[in-house]
């Protein structure tokens, strides 16, 4: 919320403020959809629907780490 100074004017510090977290959000929105969109796409791509082990095996983190590094680029 933007609130009058002493003179009545709104302060352009407070304009500036709600732009730059605006655009943070935004930002954070975006990171989380990636990250979201990331993880299902490598987990359906590499790892079998069977799981046969607690762990990832080799070829699994092979998959995943390229897998991954296509969505840093």
């Amino acid at each position: 919320m933007v609130y009058p100074d002493s003179f009545g004017c709104v302060s352009i510090i407070h304009v500036i403020m709600e732009q730059i977290f605006g655009m943070a959000e935004k930002e954070m929105e975006y990171r989380v959809e990636l990250f979201n969109k990331m993880t299902q796409t490598c987990f359906k791509k590499c790892v079998d629907e069977r799981y046969k082990e607690s762990e990832l095996n080799m070829g699994e983190n092979s998959c995943i780490d390229r897998c991954v590094s296509k969505y840093w680029q």
